[in-house]
């Protein structure tokens, strides 16, 4: 391979081809939402993606996927992408939230990363406890301390009070004593149904109103955000969770380790870093995707580590030979 010419190399070369990447999969995803099926959802979004990775350069491999080579038509771990040039490793989500797409509700997203290779930590399919801050209280809390001592460390970061915060936190049943040692320390709690990656991203922006991300959710999942999280200054936090035996082997067999706080470095460890979402249902921070005559918008939140630049891309897409559009805001 010939070597990088400049730190962000790999960023130019592929930053707004990986934003083509997540409207193709949001695209095709977007043709079932509300049609109550999250499988043809998930099959729409996963062609189209790697349809469109195929088609760029790079020898890229999935080390974060839906699941094993014999999982296929599923973008599989190990499952190699790509013609090209820069060799990369992938972590990919087709669809975050196939439910709520598939119900037509809020906050359905494609996602994905690229780095170079080794920059991004292989997950092993498990739960994974996290705690997702935004880039003033980066360093400033920990996964080890106890809820309300890290409620009063966002709170002092942000120089806020404990009830101006707002946490999100999955709405599950093994969170229910989180959510109320939460609201005792004051804090109000953001329920969500699904999509933690969405939620993380809430949290690396300013202005939605939400203040973190706590709770357990997919390792996966988490490596994604931790990805997205280095490009916005923000911090994740994971520690990852074997529910038995077969799942601490498959630690052993990746190298990772079971109770270990894993900081955003050492989950997204990349010198270059490319992440890229795509709304397919409306959200707070991402628009879904509108459809009209022969076409469809999308808007994508897409960013580079090495780059140092975000950009929120609004796209107009004419799908049908011979159709136009009056462009507006």
């Amino acid at each position: 391979m010939t070597p990088l010419r400049r730190k962000s190399d790999l960023e130019h070369a592929l930053v707004l081809e990986t934003a083509r990447v997540t409207e193709a999969a949001a695209l095709a995803a977007s043709r079932f939402v509300g049609m109550g099926d999250k499988n043809a959802v998930d099959g729409a979004g996963t062609e189209a993606m790697r349809d469109v990775l195929n088609e760029m350069d790079i020898q890229g491999e999935v080390v974060i996927g839906e699941g094993e080579m014999d999982e296929a038509p599923m973008l599989y771990i190990g499952e190699m992408l790509g013609s090209g040039h820069y060799q990369v490793d992938i972590a990919v989500d087709p669809v975050e939230g196939t439910e709520v797409t598939a119900k037509g509700l809020p906050n359905g997203l494609a996602v994905i990363a690229l780095s170079e290779k080794g920059g991004l930590m292989q997950a092993p399919d498990c739960y994974m406890e996290k705690l997702v801050v935004p880039p003033p209280a980066a360093g400033r809390v920990h996964l080890d301390w106890p809820v309300e001592a890290n409620i009063a460390a966002l709170a002092q970061a942000l120089s806020r009070k404990p009830g101006d915060l707002l946490i999100s936190i999955l709405d599950r049943e093994r969170h229910t004593d989180l959510i109320a040692r939460v609201r005792q320390a004051g804090a109000r709690v953001n329920l969500i149904t699904d999509g933690d990656v969405i939620a993380s991203l809430a949290v690396g922006v300013r202005g939605t109103g939400v203040h973190a991300l706590m709770g357990s959710g997919g390792a996966p999942e988490g490596v994604i955000t931790a990805a997205a999280m280095k490009c916005l200054g923000a911090e994740i936090q994971g520690r990852l969770i074997a529910e038995n035996e077969e799942q601490r082997e498959r630690f052993k067999l990746m190298g990772v380790e079971e109770g270990r706080v894993y900081k955003t470095d050492e989950l997204a460890p990349g010198k270059q870093i490319v992440f890229s979402g795509t709304g397919i249902t409306h959200g707070e921070l991402l628009s879904g995707v509108r459809r009209f005559g022969g076409g469809a918008r999308t808007h994508t939140l897409v960013m580079g580590y090495a780059t140092r630049v975000v950009r929120f891309i609004d796209s107009i897409h004419l799908e049908d030979d011979g159709a136009r559009v009056t462009v507006r805001v």
